[in-house]
């Protein structure tokens, strides 16, 4: 599936800082300040030196035209992105992967005083979240920083009554097996998590490999809610 609107510009990461700037350097040596549409720490995403996958957007209006998009850690690209895990989870409602017997895909519903990722009609309310962290071998962990409003959401989705209600993680690495709340980064978020279980509320990680050209689906991984040993 494409979800890269420009071919990728390889390049090397010099650093990351304010959170939503890099400063990368390109082959033919220039160095271009990129922007990192990415809130969290990116622990283990972020080391200086490692290469890069860069879009242009074309757009002279923009004060930053260049976006990173993944990352090569190890011998995985991780797509640090987070806006393409809602355009991947949206491409892959639309082909029916998910629910395919459910009402009309909305962006960005209401449901109330609560804004949600997606609705499928009246019948299932969906909040995506996006899995970079890796804390151990082939395990994925969300999130990667503390994360109020993270935890909001699924306090929200608990009190929610009605629709269905779905929390996706998507796993935007292709190197892992299993995904678990990052109790030893949020514990607060964790045991929100599984409040919304307790709730009712589902929980489904997805996983996906990217490379240049676009993400492949891995299909549905298990998830882990007992509690982190750290």
């Amino acid at each position: 599936m494409r979800v890269f609107r420009t071919p990728l510009l390889n390049g090397v990461l010099i650093r990351r800082y304010k959170r939503f700037l890099a400063d990368v350097r390109f082959p033919n040596g220039t160095v271009r300040t990129v922007h990192v549409a990415n809130p969290g720490a990116m622990t283990g995403c972020a080391i200086p030196g490692s290469e890069v996958l860069v879009s242009d957007s074309g757009d002279p209006r923009r004060k930053l035209p260049l976006s990173w998009e993944l990352v090569r850690v190890g011998r995985t690209w991780v797509c640090v992105n987070t806006a393409i895990a809602n355009r991947t989870v949206r491409g892959w409602l639309e082909a029916g992967r998910l629910f395919a017997d459910a009402g009309p895909l909305r962006a960005e519903p209401r449901h109330g005083s609560s804004r949600f990722d997606f609705a499928l009609g009246d019948d299932v309310m969906i909040e995506v979240k996006t899995v970079t962290l890796l804390p151990e071998r082939g395990v994925g962990a969300f999130p990667d920083s503390v994360t109020a409003r993270g935890r909001r959401h699924m306090e929200e989705l608990a009190a929610l009554r009605g629709p269905r209600r779905v929390v996706i993680f998507f796993v935007a690495r292709g190197d892992v097996r299993v995904v678990r709340p990052a109790d030893e980064i949020d514990p607060a978020y964790g045991d929100a998590l599984r409040h919304a279980v307790d709730a009712g509320v589902e929980v489904i990680a997805l996983g996906a490999r990217f490379d240049r050209h676009g993400v492949h689906w891995r299909g549905e991984l298990p998830v882990d809610l007992g509690r982190a040993v750290h």
